[in-house]
């Protein structure tokens, strides 16, 4: 049996993870809307042998525009661009079931992986923020609940839609005149409480089958819908203890569903900050800190607990006690609490260690002390990988894949060349059949 490896994802979050980060000297303002910068910073992870680049989206201005730069573009579309640059990296975008129709993103993904030979994957999330909403036609985000029942039945349609091409339903014999085995594309005729989609879809079967399903989100509703969909988790963790309290939730509850927990791909938010010793990375560290208003910082943690800016006394602890508000980002909520109550952190500290505003587990070292972590997050099962977000970009990937990814590689945990050509070879993902070539009398008499 092969060892266990580690994977690493790159999220591309624009400058980088840092609110300053497009600041640097180094940095282009302009990054966040140049599509070369995308390009580039994927072909960086794809010579680190990432498994795949991943792509946040917001459908509206969610932040302080005034002050830093920000989600931008749309993920399918860039995406679109890195394939035609890159050979093997997975491309993985971020795609709201909340404020899209399943028809349109299951023909947006199978497309994108007919493109990349292979190596698309949808992270399928739902969408709280009241700016957005007010760009769709309604007044309010949708209640948390009634946002994840949505989602499970979207994603059921996509799934069937994938599904809907048998891997040999196009022919295309010249001699026989026989283009399609019109017997091998399904109609889907779904109908339910959101979603009535008659289907086929009208693009065949994908390279990989399916593209990879991934999910972000660590509620109680998010953990249900990622036991039931996905393949691969983006998630949040701020100790070993609670990535693997995580994993063995999330893989019993897979359970439930008649999955195999193992068969789904943890990768816990990871921010590195890397010098060649320990005082030049805090040195960094520092610099990014200082560039950050504290007014964005104050504004930032404020939006993530959902309440008034004026509550937060930068001297003091945060307000106790704090309700989980009902449509807010639970995870990043639960998370953001949890490091300011175990440090018993004043505002300001909460602030600093957050970076600004990250919210993700934060590892500032040299890069034998950052192998070292992930090592022992690995070894420990509290992580299968990591999706990484560096200070700055590209400069924080190039080092992370000129100076951790050879100690990594030395230690056998990461590859040193590509296994296979798609999304799922990299995650060591089985190839699905499709839903309805089990019911093909060929298939059952076999």
């Amino acid at each position: 049996m092969s060892p266990r490896q580690l994977h690493l994802n790159v999220n591309l979050l624009h400058s980088g993870v840092y609110p300053s980060a497009w600041r640097l000297p180094d940095s282009d303002p302009r990054a966040f809307f140049d599509l070369g910068h995308y390009v580039r910073v994927a072909q960086i992870a794809e010579r680190g042998k990432f498994d795949a680049i991943f792509l946040a989206d917001s459908p509206a201005v969610n932040d302080r525009i005034d002050y830093r730069s920000f989600t931008s573009m749309e993920p399918t579309i860039v995406l679109a661009t890195v394939a035609a640059t890159t050979r093997h990296i997975g491309l993985i975008g971020t795609v709201s079931t909340t404020y899209n129709e399943p028809y349109n993103i299951a023909r947006r993904f199978v497309t994108l992986d007919h493109a990349s030979g292979g190596r698309s994957g949808w992270n399928a999330v739902t969408t709280a923020d009241a700016a957005s909403s007010r760009n769709f036609g309604l007044t309010g985000a949708l209640e948390h609940k009634a946002r994840y029942e949505r989602a499970k039945e979207f994603t059921e349609v996509v799934h069937a839609l994938f599904d809907s091409w048998e891997d040999d339903a196009f022919v295309g014999d010249k001699a026989s005149a026989r283009f399609v085995d019109t017997s091998k594309v399904h109609p889907i005729a779904h109908r339910g409480p959101h979603y009535s989609v008659a289907g086929p879809l009208n693009v065949p079967r994908s390279p990989q089958g399916r593209p990879v399903t991934v999910q972000a989100g660590g509620s109680n509703d998010g953990r249900d819908f990622a036991a039931a969909y996905a393949e691969a988790v983006f998630t949040l963790a701020q100790s070993i203890e609670e990535g693997v309290a995580y994993a063995r939730d999330l893989r019993a509850r897979a359970a439930s569903y008649r999955r195999s927990g193992d068969s789904i791909v943890i990768l816990p938010g990871l921010a590195t900050v890397i010098g060649s010793t320990e005082a030049e990375a805090k040195r960094r560290q520092d610099e990014l800190w200082e560039l950050v208003p504290i007014e964005y910082s104050l504004a930032r943690l404020a939006g993530t607990l959902q309440i008034d800016p004026t509550l937060l006394e930068l001297d003091k602890p945060l307000p106790d006690p704090l309700p989980l508000p009902v449509n807010a980002n639970h995870t990043m909520f639960q998370g953001t609490v949890n490091i300011a109550r175990r440090g018993n952190l004043t505002v300001r500290q909460l602030i600093r260690a957050l970076g600004g505003g990250v919210g993700h587990r934060i590892i500032v070292g040299t890069p034998e002390q950052i192998a070292d972590d992930i090592e022992a997050w690995f070894k420990a099962g509290a992580a299968d990988g990591f999706n990484l977000m560096p200070d700055v970009l590209p400069s924080g990937l190039e080092t992370f894949v000129d100076t951790v990814v050879p100690i990594l590689q030395s230690r056998g945990l990461f590859r040193t060349e590509y296994a296979g050509s798609t999304l799922r070879d990299h995650f060591g993902l089985q190839r699905p059949v499709s839903r309805y070539a089990k019911r093909s009398p060929e298939v059952a008499s076999a």
